[in-house]
């Protein structure tokens, strides 16, 4: 039986004032990743980057 993916990863943001966001949680690494991905197309000039979550 294959294991579950861990669904501990979020999407952060990084706001033009340097406050930092977590803008979604409890992902798998990919989801997290293709989340981040779209935020970034959208040419906004916060940063987004995919971070794993601390226990």
């Amino acid at each position: 039986m294959a294991q579950a993916p861990e669904r501990n990863w979020c999407v952060k943001r990084l706001d033009d004032n340097g406050n930092e966001f977590v803008l979604r949680a409890g992902l798998t690494r990919e989801e997290a990743e293709r989340l981040a991905a779209e935020y970034q197309e959208r040419g906004h000039k916060q940063s987004y980057w995919v971070s794993r979550m601390r226990a």
